[in-house]
């Protein structure tokens, strides 16, 4: 099934550059946006699986399209969020809206393709590290973030265990290592962890574990 994608900047010269892209490793790009509102109505016409969101643009930014376009239909699309800046104020609470993950527009061609096919897959376009360095960054001081409250007595002591691991940053094969287990049985909790919590991937499973108090920024 050919992967489709709506690419939304108000600079045409990514949006030209990145459908190129796309196109040319035979990435379907189904519709481009110059703002917020038209990626919104783009993604309601084209049903895309991926979205390739920048955040700050005219008329509705792409925080704020994203909370329209992720309103927990089991058909909506991945969003990746472009930005500039390796830290950028936004991205937390983006992240926060139901975001996959982030790009830097200055991403190469391999990884801007890898990238779409990665998220499209159901997993998050983020490493651990930089994913508990935004969350503690930004956890506790954005105002506009949507805060993520999810009980987590539904896990078990084994499952609270990974995702304080997950939440302190650790990859696949260190929790691995550290709980003595297979990648792919790590891989099971996880997903475990994730269905039982309502939540879209281990971006969010990073969030829910700062916002409930399972782990607090600083913690080693």
């Amino acid at each position: 099934m050919t992967l489709r994608v709506v690419v939304a900047d108000d600079q045409v010269l990514v949006r030209t550059g990145f459908t190129m892209i796309l196109s040319a490793d035979g990435i379907d790009v189904v519709a481009e946006a110059a703002d917020g509102a038209q990626a919104v109505e783009a993604v309601r016409r084209t049903k895309p699986d991926v979205v390739l969101m920048d955040i700050r643009m005219p008329e509705l930014d792409g925080l704020e399209a994203t909370r329209r376009i992720l309103t927990g239909r089991p058909d909506e699309p991945r969003v990746v969020m472009l930005t500039t800046f390796d830290l950028d104020h936004y991205v937390y609470a983006a992240l926060a809206a139901g975001a996959s993950g982030f790009l830097l527009k200055d991403v190469t061609p391999e990884q801007l393709v890898a990238a779409v096919r990665l998220v499209r897959t159901g997993d998050a376009l983020l490493a651990p590290t930089i994913t508990r360095r935004l969350v503690e960054r930004f956890a506790h001081r954005d105002t506009d973030a949507a805060a993520v409250h999810r009980d987590l007595a539904a896990l078990t002591p084994r499952e609270l265990e990974v995702l304080r691991m997950l939440a302190r940053g650790l990859s696949n094969a260190e929790l691995a290592g550290r709980l003595h287990l297979s990648e792919a049985t790590v891989k099971t909790h996880i997903a475990r962890i994730l269905a039982k919590l309502g939540l879209r991937d281990r971006v969010q499973a990073v969030i829910a574990a700062y916002e409930t108090g399972l782990v607090a920024p600083g913690d080693s």
